[in-house]
Order: structure tokens, then C-alpha cells, then sequence
């Protein structure tokens, strides 16, 4: 099969990469190794590499059609900077990158519609990821679409929810507040949240000082 043929395309990508690459650009430490979890088709992460030539880009996903994907679009371009994607499954207890040998130390993880689209058993292996994984200060970045205070932010948002647990009772929309409290839990720190386009979230978390 050729890389052309392997190609997965998400047209939502088109639509929000720009506006994400803006928060990344603001919010991301000035250097190392950004680890996305659940890359998908992996348009996001060849765009993300283009415009952040300081960083290297270590993409994954559980689904091997995923990776075959991420790796048809690398065919590409074909930057350094974008390194070949693991098979990351958030749930497990450990994740292979623990023990792979990177260029740089992962200072950011960056995990973009996953969480509503994955039992919340996959939010709770994501956090304790992250806790094992980042430095101090390090970033934790999600986007996609949250409930507020218990409510939808837009009728869209409702009907996309209902239309989740209709496909899986495990998947759904998730309340900020629930997942801001896991992130407590496990030595994440809530920095802000952003509105940005089709009534999405970007959610931006940093790792504790030990003891803190």
C-alpha cells in the first residue's frame, strides 16, 4: 500500500489547527520533546512540527491504521523535528516512551479530542501519565468540547454529547470541573481555559513542585 493510500484525513483538523497552534505557541515551555497522546490521523502533528522548529514532536496512537497515517503525512515533509509514533495506550499502567531514548526531555503533553471520544478510564490513565512523565512546570494541553459548571456550552454541544452515548454509554462530554479535579488528584495545577472556535475548550494544566 502506498503512503498516499494510507492517509487519513479529519477535516476538523483544517479547521483548528491554526487557532491551536496559537495557544501552543503562547502556552509550550521554549524547548524539548512534545508528546501527543491520541494523534489520530496525524495532520496536527505535521502542522504543529512546520511551526515549532524548536520543539521535536513525538505523536501516538493505539490504532496502528492511526500510525500508518501519521507516518504517510510525515512522508511528506520529512522534518527532524518529527519523530516516528508509538503505540500509546493512555490506559496502561506504563507507556512505552518511559522507555525510549528521546532527543530532548518531554516538557509538554498534548492530548486534542480524545477525551470525550474514549472511556473516562482513558482521562484517568492520561493524568497519571502525565504526573509520571512531566517535569516541574511542565504543560499538560487538551481541546475539544467541555460542559461548564454542568452545562452545555452550546445546543450543538448537547446534541453531539447525546449523540456519543448513543454510539458508546463509555464516551461523552466531559464537565470541566470533573476533569479539572482529576488533575488535582494527581498533581496538576488548572491554569486556564480558552474559548476558542466551535464551541471547544482549550484546557491548560502545569505539573506541581514536588510537595506542593
Amino acid at each position: 500500500m502506498s503512503n498516499l493510500a494510507q492517509k487519513k484525513h479529519a477535516p476538523a483538523t483544517n479547521r483548528n489547527r491554526e487557532p491551536i497552534l496559537d495557544v501552543l505557541t503562547n502556552c509550550l515551555p521554549d524547548h524539548g520533546t512534545i508528546l501527543e497522546i491520541a494523534s489520530g490521523s496525524g495532520q496536527h502533528a505535521v502542522h504543529f512540527t512546520r511551526h515549532l522548529p524548536g520543539h521535536y514532536w513525538l505523536p501516538s496512537d493505539p490504532d496502528k491504521a492511526s500510525r500508518n497515517s501519521i507516518r504517510a503525512w510525515w512522508w511528506e515533509i520529512q522534518l527532524n523535528n518529527i519523530l516516528p509514533p508509538l503505540n500509546i495506550d493512555a490506559t496502561r499502567d506504563v507507556w512505552p516512551v518511559e522507555n525510549s531514548n528521546l532527543p530532548l526531555p518531554i516538557t509538554a503533553i498534548v492530548c486534542i479530542n480524545m477525551i470525550h471520544i474514549s472511556p473516562w478510564a482513558a482521562t484517568i490513565g492520561l493524568m497519571k501519565g502525565a504526573a509520571r512523565i512531566l517535569p516541574e512546570d511542565g504543560i499538560l494541553y487538551l481541546y475539544g468540547p467541555y460542559k461548564v459548571d454542568g452545562n452545555h456550552t452550546a445546543p450543538s454541544n448537547e446534541a453531539f454529547d447525546k449523540d456519543l452515548r448513543s454510539r458508546n454509554e463509555e464516551w461523552g462530554i466531559r464537565d470541566l470541573n470533573d476533569v479539572i479535579a482529576l488533575a488535582g488528584d494527581h498533581g496538576l495545577s488548572f491554569v486556564k481555559y480558552i474559548q476558542m472556535p466551535a464551541n471547544n475548550l482549550s484546557v491548560i494544566f502545569r505539573k506541581d513542585p514536588k510537595g506542593n
